[in-house]
């Protein structure tokens, strides 16, 4: 059995991404680890990608959640994304997308967020 709390990120696979959101994730929810699902562009997939690519992000997250007890997800879009090109709004507007996809899944998660990860590297939440 896993010991700690855990929290997962649907995160991009950009490195520049990853230490802010496991920092914030960390601060914020009282975190001791965080699981990353990591894919180029993971809000355009999960708003409307191939249903492969959905299905693949949602097994990885149930990991998370099965074999961690994470009931903490969030979803990151983030500034100059080589995977996912669009303007901040258009990321932002997937993000909200993928919010919406992840609860249908009907896991049992107290927190479902998006981020945006902005031009000076540090979080911003994205408002529903």
């Amino acid at each position: 059995m896993h010991k700690g709390k855990f929290g997962t990120a649907i995160n991009c696979m950009d490195g520049r991404t990853q230490l802010p959101v496991i920092n914030w994730l960390k601060e914020k929810y009282s975190l001791d680890f965080v699981d990353m699902v990591t894919e180029p562009g993971p809000d355009k997939i999960l708003s409307g990608g191939k249903a492969e690519q959905i299905e693949s992000i949602k097994s990885r997250l149930l990991i998370s959640v099965n074999a961690h007890g994470s009931d903490t997800v969030i979803v990151v879009a983030h500034h100059d994304c080589a995977g996912n090109p669009v303007s901040k709004e258009e990321h932002i507007r997937q993000v909200k997308e993928c919010l919406k996809q992840i609860r249908s899944w009907k896991l049992p998660l107290r927190t479902v967020m998006g981020v945006w990860i902005n031009e000076k590297w540090s979080v911003d939440e994205v408002i529903e």
